[in-house]
């Protein structure tokens, strides 16, 4: 039915506020006794289960940063099936993100362009959010994405980094440091080794015994990805993201003038496809075998995320597919690698 109503309703409607809507069913699915019959549907076979970053994943797929941004859907994403969810992007300070419209679809791509800023409550909210989520049984494992403030200088953005690393590196089961999305201005230019060694180094301080990742960017150059993959070894880091949004716009089936009407912005979905799988085995090539790698960009369906478990994926993060799939997607997801285990 899910895609009967994608096509006759939910295209109709601006897609932040479809989203919205979606957050609802989703927080719906995780509140008890709903979220009890919802995990007999969904929940993923125990022969699915990862060991990672010390931590016991029910599935290795999970959820990406930037759909859930405020910590408000955790419980129902668990519910729906997903191993993981990784909340926020969240910044050290409350932030209301880009001026509207600021997500739009690319449905023949079936993909998303957003420049949403790192729309979020803040630091604060969030810790107070994650406390109460700690407190659920049945919750799936909780990683917690970082960025910079909008506000903050580039120049000061390790300690806004360090702020917010203190204040949910010990609520979170993992952190991530997002030096990656193209939606805060001079933020991917901290991808350069010598300014993002001493920035992971200090979180990774902040964090304590947290397990601490970073977010690169699939527009790196290869070399660019190698270096920043051996840089986060070196740094004692537990893992790396690869990869956030891309930035290019070769390749689309859309039209050229809605694309263009869209504007900048993250495009995500099944046009990342290739490059993220090539950011993977690029990644994997240049870090230790035990070292986590989780791939991020353009994975839709089982056969998509078998590919980059097979590629040396540790886990695998969607995002856009939700969009296209509705709220079964996680289901289909590990029903798919059940039957050809």
């Amino acid at each position: 039915m899910y895609p009967l109503l994608f096509r006759t309703f939910l295209t109709r409607l601006d897609p932040e506020f479809a989203h919205h809507l979606g957050a609802l069913v989703i927080r719906a699915a995780g509140v008890e006794p709903v979220a009890s019959v919802v995990r007999r549907f969904t929940s993923p076979p125990t022969y699915l289960r990862v060991r990672a970053l010390g931590l016991d994943f029910p599935s290795p797929f999970g959820v990406a940063a930037g759909f859930d941004k405020n910590v408000t859907m955790g419980r129902g994403l668990g519910a729906l099936g997903f191993g993981h969810v990784e909340v926020g992007t969240v910044t050290a300070l409350p932030q209301p993100g880009n001026p509207k419209p600021r997500l739009f679809r690319l449905v023949a791509d079936r993909a998303v362009i957003n420049r949403m800023g790192f729309n979020n409550d803040g630091a604060a909210a969030a810790a107070v959010k994650l406390r109460r989520l700690r407190r659920s049984r049945t919750r799936p494992v909780i990683g917690v994405n970082i960025g910079k403030s909008r506000v903050v200088a580039v120049d000061d953005a390790t300690t806004d980094y360090v702020r917010s690393a203190k204040l949910l590196a010990p609520l979170a089961d993992y952190l991530v440091v997002n030096v990656s999305s193209p939606n805060t201005p001079g933020l991917r230019g901290l991808q350069a080794v010598e300014t993002l060694r001493p920035l992971l180094t200090a979180v990774r301080d902040a964090a304590g015994d947290t397990p601490l990742l970073v977010k690169i960017a699939p527009d790196l150059d290869d070399a660019e990805v190698q270096d920043i993959a051996r840089l986060a070894v070196d740094a004692g880091l537990s893992g790396i993201i690869a990869t956030n949004t891309t930035i290019a716009r070769s390749g689309l089936r859309t039209d050229a003038a809605t694309v263009e009407a869209a504007g900048i912005g993250g495009l995500s979905g099944a046009p990342l496809k290739e490059r993220a799988a090539e950011v993977l085995r690029l990644v994997r090539d240049a870090v230790p075998a035990e070292f986590v790698v989780i791939s991020a960009g353009g994975v839709e369906t089982a056969d998509d995320v078998r590919e980059r478990l097979a590629a040396g994926a540790t886990l695998v993060q969607g995002y856009t597919g939700f969009l296209y799939r509705g709220p079964l997607w996680a289901r289909q997801i590990n029903r798919g690698l059940a039957r050809n285990r």
